[in-house]
């Protein structure tokens, strides 16, 4: 695929997530840039976050690497290592198989955006640091899979 605009992708709004994990995610939008180029090998999301709304739950992923970029607004980044403010141009990644768990909250009063970019791996899994909750492996792990207790229960 060649050129197509971004405005034309579909817009994807909340979470998969069970409730009530779902509810600081509610107001997130986003829209899946790499599938609508065609890719398989990575995923470009432009997500779109008002202020009050989490980007998820901090998770961490075994396999899949992540890049995030800001492009407007600005963002709460939250992981093991406490909390750290990106704006735009700032970028933030995570390693799969690190098991720090990563979110953005958008804590301001401006709406913020940002790419997300990472892989897209038929193994992956992860778990969520902060709630009894792990995915389990898919074919694109956010579209698909199943969420799980930690002790394997399902939701």
């Amino acid at each position: 695929m060649k050129k197509f605009a971004a405005a034309g992708v579909p817009v994807i709004s909340g979470s998969r997530y069970p409730a009530p994990f779902d509810v600081p995610c509610r107001e997130r939008r986003s829209r899946r840039l790499g599938e609508a180029a065609g890719l398989t090998q990575f995923g470009v999301n432009l997500v779109h976050l008002p202020p009050g709304a989490w980007s998820s739950q901090r998770h961490w992923h075994s396999h899949e690497d992540e890049l995030v970029y800001v492009l407007r607004g600005e963002v709460v980044l939250h992981t093991d290592a406490g909390e750290e403010i990106l704006g735009p141009g700032d970028c933030a990644g995570f390693k799969g198989g690190i098991r720090d768990g990563h979110c953005l909250q958008n804590r301001s009063s401006a709406d913020a955006e940002f790419l997300v970019v990472g892989s897209r791996l038929e193994v992956d899994h992860g778990e969520y640091s902060d709630i009894d909750m792990v995915f389990t492996a898919s074919r694109y792990a956010c579209g698909g899979g199943s969420f799980l207790h930690k002790d394997g229960r399902p939701y």
